[in-house]
């Protein structure tokens, strides 16, 4: 028999209003606005109900310090470039941790500052990736079985 894994797989998209500059061969381009577009990808092991809402609040949460902003005055910004690359790697970092500590494992995040391109940070095929899902519903399982057991033990307790 053929063991069936069940993920739940939630995508959000979030928009920020920020504002940026490159500099090239040390010399300072303009300030500009984009309205940058971000699609957060996460992953839940198992059958349990999580409400949209719990994410979105994460996220939502974080990207606010960014709205309406210069990025180059914000840290890691003021020593990173602002591309869209810099940007998304970032967030993808943060994003991770943020997301994990509260039940989601990150699929991926896509990033993009004009709507004809995008730069994507997939962690599908990452062994860390796999490995934390397996542990994911390892864990599920394991309070499943502890349910049970203590629901059996009860009956018996019950009955004496």
């Amino acid at each position: 028999m053929r063991e069936e894994k069940l993920y739940r797989e939630y995508r959000l998209k979030s928009y920020l209003n920020m504002n940026h500059y490159i500099t090239i061969n040390g010399k300072q381009g303009q300030t500009h606005p984009h309205t940058w577009e971000f699609i957060i990808t996460i992953i839940v092991s198992g059958t349990e109900f999580v409400e949209f809402r719990t994410f979105e609040s994460l996220i939502e949460g974080y990207l606010d310090q960014y709205q309406n902003q210069i990025l180059n005055t914000m840290k890691p910004f003021d020593l990173v470039v602002p591309t869209i690359e810099n940007v998304t790697d970032h967030f993808n970092e943060e994003l991770r941790s943020l997301l994990r500590e509260h039940g989601g494992e990150l699929v991926s995040v896509e990033g993009s500052e004009t709507p004809t391109r995008s730069y994507i940070v997939s962690h599908r095929n990452e062994p860390e990736f796999l490995e934390q899902i397996e542990k994911k519903q390892t864990e599920q399982i394991s309070g499943v079985v502890r349910y049970v057991v203590d629901q059996i033990m009860d009956d018996e307790d019950e009955e004496f």
